[in-house]
This record gives structure tokens, sequence and C-alpha cells, in this order.
């Protein structure tokens, strides 16, 4: 090729600026509702836990540059090349292009789906009719990097160095066929073993169209094992020319002894990728926002039906664990794992826009942990893994220099049985939006639900740790006081649309009353004209209290509420909690959250995605009868998806710079960012 010697590619010089790592925002998803990997804009997934979301990582680069492992396909060194990165439409198949004068080279990226077929359901024949039901056929579970060169000719690199158990466990590399050629017998050329993970590479190659008799121009694949300073095994590097409609596949997947698919041939990898297609095309196909952001709420759902452990239908906080809210801080947490407070968000965006069988299936799974996990003292855990336990011991990986040096890397989470009373409502809330929206409850729920109430009736006047998990002394949190109002009066209301008995009625009724009374006298500041975060911090401002007309806690027009979200809509510097038109959750300066003195956890953190959406979904209910918030919510939305990545994908957090922090992607971001959207809507079309 021409340019040799030319300079590093955009994403290479990325890499060398932020100290060898990329963006937090230069990375796509990819997954199979099992497990996830990230892909780099420049070919390199640096993270995958496998075989599960919860399961010890195998690739982690993003997490220590070194130590971490990698599986990247990109350009060699000397070619100084565009990188363009999207989903191929209406997919979850990620493609990365590398464009250059000399050639274009795509590199597609997924984990497969199975087709669904038809089957005659084998039960009880009581009549002639014959009843045919869907079964999926076997899920792959293989990691697939296709890359076909579509113009020219191009030559790429090619390194698999992994790091099995959070890149503590050695293994053992062996490559088992020299020279991977188009006409070779065999698909399966390395396997890297680890004590506990045993994994294969199979190579297919595509030779394109033209014939060669001599095979001089077949592109052909020469593994050679290296070893890195830091990593407990050996990698292997190759590098392939192509010319233009050569292809060359890689697939990742477990070593075993008798695959069902023991050769993979370009023929096979077509059929999973024209299924895999199929699937999300035909999923997505169900959405029924039809809004002027179609793309990018439909492309939310795509990435949280990623986020969604098929077994059990639990969905995740984020697929990765320990990004930072704040470079080189602390304040590095697990979200792999699925948390009650999510549960009434994702049970009223999933029904109201088409998705039956994912609510279905995430409220069985939620109902199910209601009726059967409960604490001795007859509370609820706040989250659980993706399989339902409740057992997520949080422990540091000090071997891990965490991403960009932000120490300490974590993994569980230590906020499992942290006492959250805002949960209740939550869940009180999922459960009332699915009697009304999907399925009528049952009653052995019912009688769950009114042994939780009478619980919830223990500890109306505890303090807790609120939505944002802090750390030291606990606190009447005002957000934690108006979902326990939420608590009682979904149970209440759900008492009477289907004539439930209810024998503590007066006393649920009383304590809803009474918490009204409390936020309305204690958590509202006069002098200051808003409602504050605590009853104990009558003057900070706290972002969680937008949450309040969006459950219908407040009317929108309340002047206290407007007054409320005019303060926190201004910039912190003059009291408000607003800046570049990104949300903050507090003033962390101001708002001792026990982070810092207790577990050493300080540092400054992002604007929060989450509330952003959420002071939209405010502003939007407020201008039904305030049109003057209408066109601010609007340029509101508008600003805050600029700042998604090019796949319109949102961590937990955005910086001061602008750029994503946190885990990523964010399920609770999203969530609310499809809220935002569909309200939006409905309202400007109201007004119009």
């Amino acid at each position: 090729m021409s340019n040799a010697g030319a300079t590093q590619s955009p994403e290479a010089q990325m890499r060398k600026r932020c100290g060898g790592y990329l963006p937090i925002e230069n990375y796509g998803l990819i997954g199979n509702m099992r497990t996830c990997a990230l892909v780099g804009m420049d070919g390199s997934v640096d993270f995958m836990c496998w075989p599960e979301f919860d399961s010890p990582s195998v690739f982690c680069r993003l997490l220590d540059k070194d130590k971490g492992g990698y599986f990247s396909i990109h350009p060699a060194a000397h070619i100084e090349c565009t990188t363009k990165q999207q989903y191929l439409p209406s997919s979850n198949i990620l493609q990365t292009r590398y464009i250059h004068e000399d050639g274009v080279v795509d590199l597609v990226d997924f984990f497969p789906r199975p087709r669904t077929t038809k089957t005659l359901f084998k039960g009880l024949k009581t009549s002639a009719y014959r009843e045919m039901t869907s079964v999926q056929e076997e899920l792959k579970k293989w990691l697939v990097r296709r890359v076909e060169c579509i113009r020219g000719k191009f030559s790429l690199e090619v390194e698999i160095f992994p790091a099995f158990e959070y890149a503590t466990a050695p293994h053992t590399t062996t490559i088992l066929q020299e020279e991977n050629v188009s006409f070779a017998t065999e698909s399966k050329t390395v396997t890297f073993h680890s004590e506990a993970v045993k994994l294969q590479l199979d190579v297919s190659i595509d030779r394109g169209e033209e014939e060669d008799e001599n095979h001089s121009s077949y592109p052909t694949v020469r593994f050679k094992k290296v070893k890195k300073p830091g990593m407990l095994g050996e990698g292997v590097v190759a590098r392939i020319e192509l010319l233009e409609g050569q292809a060359v596949s890689f697939v990742l997947r477990n070593d075993l002894p008798n695959h069902v698919t023991e050769q993979i041939t370009n023929a096979v990898l077509d059929t999973q990728q024209h299924d895999t297609q199929t699937f999300w095309y035909n999923w997505i196909s169900k959405c029924k926002y039809k809004g002027r952001w179609r793309e990018v709420v439909q492309r939310s759902f795509m990435i949280l039906k990623l986020m969604t452990y098929e077994p059990t239908g639990a969905i995740i906080a984020a697929p990765t664990f320990s990004i930072p809210e704040d470079i080189g801080g602390v304040r590095n947490w697990d979200y792999r794992f699925s948390w009650v407070r999510d549960a009434s968000f994702t049970i009223y965006i999933l029904l109201r826009l088409g998705f039956t069988e994912e609510a279905d299936a995430y409220m069985e799974f939620i109902s199910d942990r209601f009726c059967t996990t409960r604490i001795a003292d007859g509370g609820l855990p706040i989250m659980f893994t993706i399989r339902g336990e409740t057992d997520i011991p949080e422990r540091e990986l000090t071997h891990l220099d965490g991403y960009r040096g932000s120490k300490p890397v974590r993994v569980g989470n230590g906020a499992a049985f942290h006492q959250q009373f805002d949960i209740y409502g939550e869940l009180m809330d999922a459960i009332y939006l699915y009697n009304k929206y999907g399925k009528p409850i049952h009653w052995d729920l019912w009688c769950s639900i009114r042994e939780m109430l009478d619980y919830v009736l223990t500890i109306l006047n505890d303090p807790d740790m609120s939505i944002w998990e802090v750390r030291n002394n606990k606190q009447h949190f005002t957000y934690s006081k108006i979902m326990l109002w939420v608590a009682f009066d979904r149970g209440l209301r759900l008492s009477e649309k289907r004539n439930f008995p209810c024998p503590n009625r007066a006393k649920w009724l009383a304590a809803r009353d009474s918490l009204y009374e409390a936020v309305m006298e204690k958590s509202y500041n006069k002098e200051m004209k808003c409602f504050v975060q605590s009853y104990e911090n009558k003057t900070i401002l706290d972002s969680s209290i937008l949450i309040a007309p969006l459950v219908f806690f407040i009317a929108p027009n309340d002047p206290r509420f407007v007054n409320t979200m005019d303060r926190i809509m201004l910039p912190p510097e003059k009291g408000g909690l607003t800046s570049t038109g990104l949300v903050y959750r507090y003033d962390t300066e101001q708002a001792e959250d026990g982070k810092s003195s207790i577990l050493g956890v300080g540092g400054r953190e992002g604007a929060f995605s989450m509330c952003t959406f959420w002071l939209v979904e405010a502003m939007t209910r407020a201008s039904v009868y305030e049109p003057k918030y209408l066109v601010r919510a609007i340029n509101l939305f508008e600003n805050m998806l600029s700042f998604s990545n090019h796949l319109m994908m949102f961590s937990e957090e955005i910086s001061r710079s602008g750029e994503q922090l946190g885990n990523t992607p964010q399920a609770f971001s999203h969530l609310a960012l499809i809220s935002a959207a569909f309200n939006l809507d409905r309202v400007s079309e109201f007004k119009r």
C-alpha cells in the first residue's frame, strides 16, 4: 500500500492522548441477551464478560490497558484511514468501516440470534385440530467478527489477548493451524484454555469471486504467539492482506468436545448473520412509537433489549462495571445487576410502546422476587443478580489500574442491602401500571403486596439511603418520602380497581396522607421557595424532586413545584443544577454523601443523563398549563441528544468537558429518554 510511514489513525492518536484508552463514548454495544461486548471505533473489543453479563471478564482493556485483554482488528500501522461506525439498519449488528485511498474494509461484529420456527404442539389431543407453537432454534454463543474488503486492497492486523477471571487466571494458548487458508478443512485454529474457561477461535476465509489456480491471491491467516508484559498468558497476532471481494471471519466460542456446528464455513456465517438481522428487524417492528424522534427512541429500545437476560427476563442497569463517574476518581461501581428501582419505568415504557412479551417476562422476574425473596424483617432487597439472587458481595480488583487510572476497580455491589425505601413506591407503581396496561395481577401477588405495605407502615418515620445510595448517616430524603407515598397510593388504587380485600385500608390511607403533609411541611424551604433534598438538608437542592409530577404526587403547575423546577434550571453558580443544558444530581461539594468520609469515595461527578431527561418530562407536563415550557423542553431534549455518542448511546453521566462518564450504556438514561420523547410527542400533538 501507499502512504508508508503515514501518521497514526485518529483513534490511535486518541488512545495516545488518553493514556492508552479510548473515550468512553467511542464504543458500540453488541450482545445476545446472555452477555455483551463493547467494540471501539478502532475495531478493538475492549470489554466482554463470558459467558454471561455478570461472569468474570475475558477482555477488559477498558479498565486496564496493559493487563485487561482485548481482541483487535485494525488497519496496519502504516495506513492512515478514516473510520466510521454504525449499526446495520434496524439491527444490533455493528459495522466499523476503514476508508483509505487504496481500499475500503468493513468489519462486522455481532452475536448470533436464532430464527424462530413452528413445531407441532405436543399436548393432549382432544380433536382433529392441530396446534403449532413457535420455538427458537439453537442459540449460537459465538462472538463473530467478519472483515471484508469492498474496494481495492487493504492490510489488517489481528491481535487476540484474552485475560481470564478479571485478568487473574493464567491460560495456555495453542495454535492448531500454523496457516489458515481458504481451502482448509478445519476452522478451529487457536485455543485459549484457563482453568475455568476454555475458548477456541475458528477462522473462515472467503476468497471472493476471482479464481486463482495457484492460490497466490488467496488471503491467508498466519498466527504467531506473543507474550505481553503484565499478562498471564500468551496471545496471538496475525497480519492479513485482502483484495476486493475477499473476507475473513473470526469466531470466538467455547471449546467443546462435540459442537453442533463443528466446522464454521462462510455459508454458516451468512445464515447466522441473516437470521440475526431478521430477528432484530422483526423485534423492533413491534415498536408503536412513530413520533419525531423515532430513530433515537428505537435505538434506545434496541440497547435495552441487549441488556435483557433472556432466561429470566431481568434487565441490568448497565452491562459494565467500574467505569468512573469522575476520571481519576474513585466513584466506580458494578452495575451488572437488576435494580428494583428500574421496575416502574421499565414496565411503563415496555407496555405503552408495544413490547408486551418483554414486559411480561420482566414483571414475572420482579413479582417472583417480590413473593419469594424477602429480608428477615419483611423488607425487600434493592437489587438482584440476573438470576434473582441477592448475594452480591463487593470486592476490589487491586491489580487493575482502572479506566485512565481511576481506582479502585470494583465488582459486586455493597449497596445490595442498603435501606433505600423509595423502592417500595417504584415497585408498587410497576405493579399498578402492569395491572392497568398489561395483565391483571393474581391473588398471591396481592397477598404479598398487603404484607409488604403493612411492613412499610413500620418504617415510615425511619431515615434511609435513598436513590443516590449515600454511604453515610441516613436521612429523611424527600425522594424516598414521595415514593413511600406512591407505594400506599398505588396499593389503595389497586385494591379499589380490582375490589381486592384490604384489611388495613384505613392505616394505608392515614400513612399516605401523613407522608404528603410531611413532605409539604418539612421538604419545602419557604425562603428558597423550592423543595430540598431531605428533612435534614434544608438548603440542598436535589434534582430527584423532578420525579414528583411524573408519579402524580404533585400537579406539574403547582407553584411549589414550578419554582423548584425553575431553580433547578439555573446554573450552579446561581444556586441551580443545570449547566450547558445538563442537570446534576446535587452539589456534591455542599451535600456530604458519605462517599468521601466513610469509604474514601470523593471526587466530582458529571451531570446525570437521567436527571436531564426527567427535567424535560417535568417541563413537558408543566407545558400543558404553561405553554412557554414546551419550547424549552424541546430545546433541552434536542440539546441532550447532542451529547449521545455516534451510535445514539448514553452512559450514566456527562462530564463538564462534554465526555461521557460512568457505566455504559445506562438503562435508566435510555428509559428516561424514551419516556421524555413519548410525552413530548403527546403534548405537542395536543397543542396542535
